[in-house]
């Protein structure tokens, strides 16, 4: 309706009217993340003596160490990445807003190894399927929930979540933010428009809360226990 009023200025009132009206209340479910561990697992149960494992495994370490969209992830091209002493990756967000993102040297490693057993071409993507093509959300989302399924055997805390790729993006932040990290410096390297769409991580997170409530200080008051008078007793040895 925003569009609507500013291509047909007849409509603007009817628009006006309409995005007036407040949303419809609704439960926000928590955001899921994955501690450490939980991480580690996932990432050491991927099988790199494939091809395809090879893949799945820079795939999801991206995921993890830019904070990236999965769709930002499998945008990517051989241009996209700018090497150097510092290696950093082109990321094209919502509204074709561009950012750099810095590697660190093990996935920068990593990325080059995998990038030798691929064709030379400049535009060609970093991850395709067996067919050559571009890898797709839905193919990310099976090769996970299998790599999921090999890493709960050994992680019990893996068993029945239901783990996504976007799972990734949120566990960065919350790692980030638990490293101490500002929130505005957190909101440029996912992307965010706005730091306020950050916030809710704050909200997460259970250790901050729990800091702040070591400063406070319990109210010093005395707990008494009652204690019944004979009269009493002997009252309700009567009834």
């Amino acid at each position: 309706m925003s569009y609507v009023g500013s291509q047909e200025p007849t409509a603007l009132a009817l628009s006006s009217r309409v995005l007036a009206v407040p949303l419809k209340r609704f439960n926000r479910p928590l955001l899921g993340f994955l501690s450490k561990s939980e991480l580690d697992a996932i990432l050491a149960a991927v099988p790199t003596n494939t091809p395809s494992g090879r893949r799945d495994r820079l795939l999801l370490g991206l995921l993890y160490h830019t904070g990236a969209r999965v769709s930002e992830i499998l945008a990517l091209q051989r241009q996209d990445i700018q090497w150097g002493p510092l290696t950093t990756i082109q990321i094209k967000g919502k509204g074709r807003k561009q950012r750099a993102v810095p590697l660190l040297k093990p996935v920068a490693t990593d990325l080059k190894r995998y990038l030798a057993d691929l064709p030379g071409e400049t535009f060609a993507p970093l991850f395709t399927n067996c067919f050559g093509q571009n890898l797709t959300r839905s193919g990310v989302e099976k090769r996970l929930r299998l790599v999921v399924e090999l890493a709960a055997e050994k992680c019990g805390s893996l068993k029945g979540r239901s783990i996504s790729p976007h799972t990734f993006r949120h566990s960065t932040a919350m790692h980030l933010l638990q490293a101490g990290v500002d929130v505005c410096v957190i909101a440029l390297m996912l992307g965010h428009e706005s730091p306020s769409t950050t916030h809710q991580y704050v909200e997460l997170d259970l250790r901050m809360k729990e800091r702040c409530l070591h400063k406070l200080q319990s109210p010093k008051t005395k707990a008494t226990r009652f204690k019944a008078n004979d009269r009493l007793l002997a009252f309700l040895e009567n009834l």
